[in-house]
C-alpha cells in the first residue's frame, strides 16, 4: 500500500472516457430502470464485461465523477488479489512438494505472491481505471482454481457430492464470472490443466486416490475443463483461418499473419520487463511497435520465435524434473494465447501480463527459502531426511529476498509517483516512446492545456513529417498553430493529407470537430473558420478507409451538420443529419441530432428528422446478439427510447408553436 498510494491521485486516461461515461449517459444511476440500462451498455466483448461496469458502481453513481475512489477500489483489488495468489502458491506447494518442506512452502507462497504484488510492471494495470476488467478476471480465475484444488483434495478423500460441487463452482461458476469480467476469464479451465499435468499429476498419482474418485474426477474435468479448452482452441484456430484466408478489418496497419510473427517479439519484451524491471516503461502506448513483415524483418523476429518455441517445448520436457518452473514457464504462456495470438487486437498492452505472470516468480522464491526445485516424490522413497542447506547460505538466500522486495517496492513507488501527476506522467511517456505518435500527441495537449503552444509545435511538426498518415499529429499540430496565432499552410495541407489517408481513428475526430467548431464565435487564429473546418471534411470524406466504415460516414456528415448549424443554415443541417441517420439508423443519433436543431433555434427541421427517423427505422436492423442484444431488449421493456422520443417532440413542438406565435 506504501508503494501504490502516490498513484492514487491520477486522473482518467484514454479509455476510461469511452468506457465510464455510461455511468450518467442516462442520468445518474440511483434507481433500478436506470441501473439495467447501464449494466447492458457495455460494448467490448459479446459479453459487454457486466461484472467491470458493476464494480464501477462502488465508486460512482453519475458521470463525470472523481478519479480518486476509482483508483482506491483498483487498488484494493490489486491487494486482495495477492491474498489470493498466496493462498493458491501454498495450496500448490502442499500438493506437490514433500510434507518435510510445508513450513518452507508457505513462505515461498507468501513470497512469491509478494514478487507479483510489488511488481512496477502492474502500475500500469491497477491505476489504469478501465483495466478494472483485467484484475476482476484475475480475482475470479484465482478463486476458481482455489475452489477447484479444494474439490479435487475433496474427491480424493472419497467425497465424492462435495468434491463435485467444488469443482462445479471452480471451474463452471468462475469461469463464468472471469468472463463477464473480461473475455480472457475463460481461460481458467485451461490454466487448471496446466497445473494438474505439469504439477498435481506427478505429485498425486491415481494410487493415491480413493476408491472411484479417480474416475469421478476425470469425467468432470472433461466436462468443466477440457471442453471448455478445447471450444477456445476452435475458436483461437477458426480465428486464424479466417485471417489469414480472409483478411482482417482494415482499421489495422498489419494483416493477421503479420501479427502471428510479431507476438513473439512482443513475449520476449513482455519477459524482459517482468524479469528485469524497470520503474518506468512505455506505458499505454505502444503503436511504435513495428509489426514483423518476415522472419527477418525485424532481425529480431526469427529469434524471438525460436525462443518463445524453446520455452513452450523445454518447460513440457522438465515438468518431472522441475514442476515448478514448467508451470510458471507454461502458465503464462496459456495465460497469454487469447490476447497473444490469432485475434486481431492491437499488438501491446503490458496490462496483458497482470494474470499469465501469477506464477512466474514462485520458483525463485522456492529456490530462496531453501526448496529444492526438483524435490517432486512423496516422502517414503526418501531413507533419510535430506540436511538442510548451511545457515550461512540460508542468511545469504534471506538478504538477497530482502533486497528484491525492496527493490521492487522502490521501483513501483516511483512508478506510481509517476502515476499521480498527469502532466509529468504525459511528459516522461514522450520520452520514452519517441516514435509513438499516441505519445507525441498526448504530451502535445497537455503543454497545449498548460500554456506552452510552441513546445508541441516543436514535438509535433518533426514527427508529422514522419508519418504523414497520424491524423493525432495533424490535428493536434493544427490546435497548437493556432492556440500560437497562426496555423501555417504547410500545416493545413498536411491535416487535409492526414484525414484523406489515416484508417479508422474511432471517436477521435469526433470530439476534435467539436471541440474546434465550439471557438468558431471567438477563434484564436484567422485560419479557424468555415471554409478551413469544411475542406478538412472534404478530405475526410474523400478517405477509402473510412468510406468502407458505417459509423465514420455517420460522423461525417453528423460534423457536417453541425457545422451548417453554426453558420444557421438549417436546411443544409437537416439534410446532413438525414444522410447520417441514413449511415445507421441509431435512435440516439437521431434524437442528439434533433435536439441540435432545437437548441440551435430550429424546432421545425428538428421535428422533421424525427419524422425521417420514424420512416427509416422500419428498415432498421437488429442490435445484433451478445449484450447489446440485451440491452435493446432492456430498453425496449422500459419503453425508454419511446418515452425520450415523445418528450423530445412534445419540447419541439412547443417551441415551434411559439415561433409561429411570435411571428417568426
Amino acid at each position: 500500500m506504501w508503494a501504490y498510494l502516490p498513484g492514487l491521485h491520477g486522473g482518467f486516461l484514454f479509455d476510461d472516457f469511452a468506457n465510464l461515461p455510461p455511468l450518467g449517459s442516462t442520468g445518474p444511476i440511483d434507481n433500478w430502470p436506470a441501473f439495467w440500462r447501464y449494466i447492458t451498455s457495455g460494448h467490448a466483448d459479446p459479453t459487454g464485461r457486466p461484472l467491470a461496469m458493476l464494480s464501477f458502481l462502488l465508486d460512482a453513481h453519475n458521470w463525470p465523477a472523481n478519479p480518486y475512489p476509482f483508483k482506491r477500489t483498483g487498488l484494493i483489488l490489486h491487494l486482495f488479489n495477492g491474498v489470493l495468489l498466496a493462498l493458491l502458491l501454498r495450496q500448490l506447494g502442499r500438493i506437490a512438494l514433500d510434507m518435510r518442506y510445508w513450513r518452507r512452502t508457505g513462505f515461498a507462497a507468501l513470497l512469491g505472491a509478494a514478487f507479483w504484488l510489488l511488481h512496477p510492471l502492474f502500475v500500469s494495470t491497477t491505476f489504469y481505471i478501465v483495466q478494472r476488467e483485467a484484475m476482476l478476471a484475475a480475482t475470479f480465475t484465482l478463486l476458481g482454481l482455489l475452489a477447484w484444488l479444494h474439490g479435487r483434495r475433496a474427491l480424493m478423500q472419497g467425497h465424492t457430492v462435495s468434491g463435485l460441487l467444488w469443482l462445479t463452482m471452480g471451474l463452471g461458476g468462475c469461469t463464468m464470472f472471469a468472463l463477464l469480467s473480461k473475455a480472457n476469464g475463460i481461460l481458467l479451465p485451461a490454466l487448471s490443466l496446466t497445473i494438474e499435468y505439469t504439477t498435481l499429476r506427478v505429485a498425486a498419482p491415481d494410487t493415491a486416490w480413493a476408491h472411484g474418485s479417480s474416475k469421478n474426477y476425470r469425467c468432470g474435468l472433461l466436462v468443466l475443463a477440457w471442453l471448455p479448452t478445447a471450444v477456445v482452441a476452435g475458436y483461437l484456430l477458426n480465428q486464424g483461418w479466417n485471417g489469414l484466408v480472409h483478411g482482417i478489418s482494415s482499421t489495422r496497419p498489419w494483416t493477421l499473419g503479420q501479427r502471428l510473427l510479431t507476438e513473439p517479439r512482443v513475449l520476449m519484451d513482455y519477459l524482459r520487463l517482468l524479469w528485469l524491471p524497470h520503474p518506468f516503461t512505455p506505458g499505454l502506448f505502444n503503436d511504435q511497435i513495428r509489426a514483423s513483415t518476415s522472419l527477418w524483418t525485424p532481425v529480431g523476429t526469427l529469434p524471438a520465435l525460436l525462443a518463445v518455441a524453446g520455452l513452450i517445448i523445454g518447460a513440457g520436457m522438465l515438468r518431472k524434473r522441475w514442476p515448478a518452473v514448467s508451470l510458471a514457464v507454461l502458465f503464462y504462456f496459456v495465460g497469454q494465447s487469447l490476447e497473444s495470438s490469432t485475434v486481431a487486437l492491437e499488438l501491446y498492452f503490458e496490462h496483458r501480463n497482470y494474470l499469465p505472470a501469477m506464477l512466474m516468480f514462485w520458483p525463485l522464491a522456492l529456490w530462496l527459502c531453501g526448496v529444492p526445485l526438483s524435490f517432486h516424490a512423496p516422502a517414503t522413497s526418501y531413507p533419510k531426511v535430506p540436511k538442510a542447506p548451511p545457515q550461512s547460505w540460508t542468511r545469504a538466500k534471506c538478504a538477497l529476498a530482502c533486497i528484491i522486495l525492496l527493490g521492487l517496492g522502490l521501483m513501483t513507488h516511483a512508478r506510481a509517483e509517476l502515476w499521480g501527476n498527469t502532466h509529468d506522467q504525459a511528459l516522461m511517456w514522450a520520452s520514452l516512446n519517441p516514435e509513438s505518435p499516441r505519445a507525441q500527441a498526448n504530451a502535445a495537449q497537455v503543454e497545449m492545456t498548460a500554456g506552452h503552444p510552441a513546445r508541441a509545435i516543436a514535438r509535433l511538426r518533426p514527427l508529422l513529417a514522419q508519418h504523414p498518415n497520424q491524423v493525432q499529429l495533424a490535428l493536434n499540430l493544427f490546435a497548437a498553430e493556432c492556440q500560437n496565432g497562426r496555423v501555417d499552410a504547410a500545416t493545413l495541407a498536411a491535416a487535409r493529407t492526414a484525414l484523406g489517408t489515416t484508417r479508422d481513428p474511432g471517436s477521435l475526430l469526433t470530439h476534435w470537430f467539436v471541440h474546434t467548431m465550439a471557438q468558431l464565435d471567438k477563434p484564436p487564429c484567422p485560419q479557424l473558420d468555415y471554409p478551413t473546418l469544411g475542406s478538412l471534411l472534404d478530405s475526410m470524406a474523400a478517405n477509402p478507409y473510412l468510406a468502407k466504415i458505417a459509423g465514420r460516414q455517420q460522423d461525417i456528415y453528423y460534423l457536417r451538420g453541425r457545422l451548417a448549424l453554426h453558420q444557421d443554415d438549417a436546411e443544409t443541417a437537416l439534410a446532413d443529419f438525414n444522410l447520417a441517420l441514413d449511415k445507421q439508423v441509431r435512435v440516439a443519433a437521431a434524437l442528439e441530432q434533433a435536439a441540435l436543431l432545437g437548441s440551435h433555434g430550429f424546432p421545425q427541421q428538428g421535428l422533421a428528422h424525427l419524422d425521417h427517423y420514424e420512416t427509416e427505422s422500419r428498415h432498421a436492423g437488429h442490435p445484433g446478439s451478445g449484450m447489446p442484444a440485451i440491452h435493446a431488449w432492456v430498453l425496449e421493456r422500459q419503453h425508454y427510447w419511446s418515452r425520450e422520443l415523445q418528450r423530445l417532440r412534445a419540447t419541439l413542438s412547443e417551441d415551434a408553436a411559439s415561433k409561429v406565435a411570435a411571428g417568426k
